[in-house]
């Protein structure tokens, strides 16, 4: 393979990322963990599935950086899970020490990689690794909108009984509780969810949403989603593999877009080879704008109770 990337977590989030990644024939794909033997284990496991899955992608596990050397794109989810009970807010400190680690590590040997971030509080640790690492604002985003969307837009296909396929969703903001769903942008077959089904049903699955990531938590009691995204993560990086300006909800660094500054907030962006390509900015109402704000604020105050740590 002429692309290589990194997984910078060998958990569940991390292992599942490195197979979608090799069973699409991406890349060739090195998976970095501190836990001596488990990203090696995972990686051979993985590898000997491809005779099965039929592909030549390279799998290689490791617990130092020397082989990540020249990625193009390093995916992270190393950090300790969120637990039941446990809010994203309350990984700050913990995940926020393995970020500024990490992101140093990955840029002093991929200095020209793109950085897709996992790890929870999300939008907190895009700030993190963004300073760590020193890189552009073009090549550091966040996994939030692409997953969130995925959420929203299962739960529209089930409530009308259609295919996945024929629905696409909106979703802004931070991940997390204040994420701001937009259903007047989201559709099945180009027809707006707000002619397809009553507003008391559109809140309803707008509370799931936001409430997706508790939801499976509460439903696993020992562990956190990982298939969902590992996938939304993988979407991602395969854009800026293929160069192919897919238009995908992430988290960026803003500089006035949406009236936010200095902030990674979940906003529409096209993903090339470069990274960000456009921040794409569409017109919000009153209300929606406001919403928007809202989570923006939350954002930053995770990002100043980081720097009063």
């Amino acid at each position: 393979m002429d692309k290589k990337v990194t997984v910078v977590g060998a958990g569940n989030v991390g292992a599942t990322a490195a197979q979608r990644l090799a069973e699409k024939q991406l890349c060739d794909v090195v998976l970095v963990d501190i836990a001596e033997g488990l990203p090696q284990g995972k990686a051979l496991d993985l590898a000997e599935a491809a005779p099965v899955e039929k592909h030549d992608s390279g799998l290689v596990g490791t617990n130092s950086y020397e082989q990540t050397a020249d990625s193009d794109i390093v995916i992270i989810t190393a950090g300790i899970p969120r637990k039941p009970g446990m809010s994203r807010d309350d990984l700050l400190k913990t995940n926020s020490d393995i970020m500024k680690n990490v992101a140093r590590s990955v840029a002093e040997k991929s200095p020209d990689a793109i950085l897709i971030i996992v790890s929870n509080p999300l939008d907190a640790m895009c700030h993190v690794a963004y300073e760590a690492s020193g890189f552009d604002k073009k090549k550091v985003l966040g996994m939030a909108g692409v997953l969130d969307s995925a959420r929203f837009r299962t739960f529209i296909a089930r409530e009308l009984n259609v295919s996945v396929e024929n629905t696409h969703a909106f979703v802004l903001g931070g991940h997390g509780d204040t994420m701001v769903p937009l259903p007047r942008f989201s559709t099945v077959a180009g027809i707006p969810i707000t002619e397809l089904m009553s507003r008391d049903r559109i809140d309803a699955l707008v509370d799931r949403t936001r409430n997706g990531g508790a939801e499976i938590v509460s439903l696993l009691k020992t562990g956190s989603a990982f298939y969902a995204p590992a996938s939304a993560a993988v979407e991602m990086a395969e854009s800026i593999l293929k160069d192919k300006k897919k238009i995908l909800p992430c988290a960026a660094m803003l500089e006035g877009e949406y009236g936010i500054k200095g902030l990674f907030i979940g906003v529409p962006v096209k993903l090339g080879s470069t990274g960000i390509e456009q921040v794409v900015e569409i017109k919000l109402t009153d209300e929606e704008a406001a919403a928007l704000q809202k989570s923006a604020d939350a954002v930053r105050s995770l990002v100043d109770a980081m720097a009063a740590l």
